[in-house]
């Protein structure tokens, strides 16, 4: 029989292949809107299931048909803004030059950040940058928790409209809703299901060599030129999966305020009922279920892809054990 030969497997841009530093995904590039706006949201990954919607795309062979097309259930209860952050640069990057807390925060942060002793409002004029610190709700959800989650959200607009918008929110819940809208396209940053130690041909796609091999079957065929140091492009066993992932332009399809018409028999498998507001996102996203799923405003869409609002006929409901 004569050898399969292919191209390696594994883009090197992912390299090194480590785990990530925590259970959900730090942004560091935010889209430039002109409006001003919150950049971002985040949300609970309940599970997977499918549509039946009509096709109305231009030039597709099924224009005008019913298709069916997977979909991901994102939970999203509402987030809360815990403080201003404003941000100087320097000759060593971006800095933080000041916070102003606010008033009143949920105890269920207690367990997540050392409470500021000062709050309030103070007059700070020496700025670059406007951040807001929100924290997740993950109490009002039934995935059985309460500590939140706490990350930076990047806002648009000019120094003064990010600061009247970030004294406005200060404080009060977001609601997606008022972030994003149907039928638009969405940055997702994630961290995804871990596999732990794995060896090379899981983890980077190595060939199993043939029975007569003199040596391993499950690795590399070659370790690289014999200099005593293995190059770092030589496919080898390490750590796979719990790794940071950006996906770019997924299509959101729907934001939803009734959870009745999504819960299928039985709630979600490893996750439960859904019981907040949720959105509908194109295809699959990274992680298991329960894990935190951080989405932005494209910081580079493309067009092609966006359509008008799609005519969703049914969702599947069935169970999903």
């Amino acid at each position: 029989m004569p050898t399969t030969r292919s191209p390696r497997k594994g883009s090197l841009q992912f390299w090194p292949r480590k785990k990530a530093k925590r259970q959900y995904a730090r942004v560091r590039c935010w889209a430039k809107l002109d409006e001003k706006s919150v950049l971002g949201f985040a949300g609970y990954k309940a599970g997977m299931t499918h549509i039946g919607f009509i096709d109305n795309r231009p030039n597709s062979l099924t224009k005008g048909e019913e298709v069916s097309c997977p979909v991901t259930i994102v939970e999203c209860p509402p987030q809360k803004t815990a403080s201003i952050r404003f941000y100087k640069q320097t000759p060593y990057g971006s800095k933080l030059c000041s916070e102003i807390f606010a008033e009143k925060l949920d105890k269920e942060l207690k367990k997540k950040l050392i409470m500021p002793k000062k709050k309030g409002s103070e007059e700070v004029k020496d700025y670059d940058d406007i951040r807001l610190l929100v924290y997740t709700q993950p109490k009002l959800t039934g995935i059985g928790k309460k500590k939140p989650e706490v990350f930076e959200m990047g806002l648009s607009g000019s120094k003064e409209d990010k600061l009247a918008l970030a004294k406005e929110l200060l404080g009060k819940e977001i609601d997606i809703a008022s972030v994003f809208k149907e039928s638009q396209l969405v940055d997702i940053h994630a961290v995804t299901k871990g596999k732990g130690f794995q060896g090379p041909v899981r983890r980077c796609g190595v060939s199993i060599r043939g029975r007569k091999s003199e040596k391993t079957k499950r690795g590399p065929a070659n370790l690289g030129p014999w200099t005593g140091a293995r190059t770092w492009r030589v496919a080898q066993a390490g750590q796979t999966g719990y790794h940071t992932r950006t996906e770019y332009n997924k299509l959101l399809l729907k934001i939803s305020t009734k959870p009745e018409e999504i819960n299928p028999k039985g709630g979600f498998p490893h996750y439960g009922l859904v019981k907040n507001t949720y959105i509908l996102l194109k295809g699959s996203l990274p992680g298991p279920a329960k894990r935190l799923i951080r989405f932005n405003h494209p910081i580079r869409a493309n067009k092609k892809l966006v359509s008008e609002k799609l005519d969703i006929k049914h969702i599947s409901m069935e169970s999903k054990q």
